[in-house]
C-alpha cells in the first residue's frame, strides 16, 4: 500500500460509513479493484477516524447525555436505557454470525448483491416510513437488529437502522442521531476484534496517519451532507445510487 491508496481508501470509509450505502460493501469491491490486500491494522486505523468525526459532530448531544447520565436525569437514563435494548441483538447476532458474515469479504461480487438489497430497502423506507415520533423500546429493539445484520459487508449499517427505526414511526433526524450514537459503541467493539486478530504487520506512521486524517475529514462532511438531505427527505437519492453502483460493483467483479 502507498500513500495515493492510503488516502482513497480513508475516503472510501469516511464518506461512505456514515451514509446509508454501506462503508464495508465499497472497501471490499475497492479493495478487489485496487488489488490491495487487507490489513486489520489499516482498518482500525479508519475506524478511529470515522469515530472522530462522529465524535465531533454530535459532540454537544454526547456530552449532554453524559453529563444527563452523571447526573442521573430520567431522560438521559431512558436513552442509555434503549441504547442498551439496541445493543443487545447487535451483540448475538455479530457473535454468533461473525465466522459466516466475515466470509463475505473475500466474495465481492455476493457483496455487489447485497449493496442492491440495501437500496431497495431504502426504496421502500422513502416511500412507506412516514412517522413523527421519538425512539422507544420497540424500535431500539428493532434498530439493533438491523445493526446485527448490517455485518454482513454491502448491507448499510446506518441504512439499515435509520430504516428500521423510520419504519417503526421514528422521526427520520431523530432516527439518523439514535442511529449514529449506537454505531460509535459496535465501531469500538469491533475495532477491539480486528485489534485482536492483527497479525503484526507494520504499516508505516504516514500511512497510518493519511488513513485516519482522510477518513476523519471525509466522515465528518458526509455526516453534515446525510443529516441535510434526510431532513429534506431525499433518502430515495441514496437509494438510487446503492442499485446503480451495485449494478456496476456486480459487472466489475463477476468474475
Amino acid at each position: 500500500m502507498n500513500l495515493f491508496e492510503a488516502i482513497i481508501l480513508g475516503l472510501i470509509q469516511g464518506f461512505t460509513e456514515w451514509l446509508p450505502i454501506s462503508s464495508s460493501g465499497h472497501l471490499v469491491v475497492a479493495h478487489k479493484l485496487f488489488g490491495i490486500a487487507f490489513s486489520p491494522e489499516f482498518d482500525i486505523a479508519l475506524m478511529i477516524g470515522t469515530s472522530l468525526a462522529l465524535l465531533l459532530y454530535f459532540r454537544k448531544k454526547i456530552f449532554s447525555l453524559i453529563n444527563g447520565i452523571v447526573l442521573l436525569k430520567k431522560p438521559d437514563l431512558y436513552y442509555l436505557k434503549l441504547i442498551i435494548i439496541a445493543g443487545i441483538p447487535t451483540a448475538v447476532i455479530g457473535f454468533v454470525g461473525k465466522k459466516f458474515f466475515e466470509s463475505f469479504f473475500a466474495l465481492p461480487f455476493i457483496v455487489s448483491l447485497c449493496i442492491i438489497v440495501t437500496g431497495f430497502f431504502l426504496l421502500i423506507v422513502s416511500n412507506y416510513a412516514k412517522g413523527n415520533r421519538g425512539v422507544n423500546e420497540k424500535s431500539a429493539f428493532f434498530s439493533g437488529l438491523a445493526q446485527g445484520i448490517a455485518v454482513m459487508p454491502g448491507i448499510s449499517r446506518s441504512g439499515s437502522t435509520i430504516g428500521s427505526l423510520m419504519l417503526c414511526g421514528v422521526k427520520p433526524e431523530k432516527a439518523a442521531e439514535f442511529s449514529f450514537i449506537i454505531g460509535l459503541p459496535a465501531m469500538i467493539i469491533a475495532s477491539l476484534l480486528e485489534f485482536s486478530q492483527a497479525t503484526g504487520t507494520i504499516i508505516q506512521v504516514d500511512l497510518m496517519l493519511a488513513g485516519i486524517i482522510s477518513s476523519f475529514l471525509a466522515g465528518y462532511v458526509s455526516i453534515g451532507f446525510f443529516m441535510s438531505l434526510l431532513k429534506k427527505g431525499k433518502l430515495h437519492y441514496f437509494a438510487y445510487y446503492c442499485i446503480l453502483a451495485g449494478i456496476l460493483f456486480a459487472f466489475l467483479t463477476f468474475s
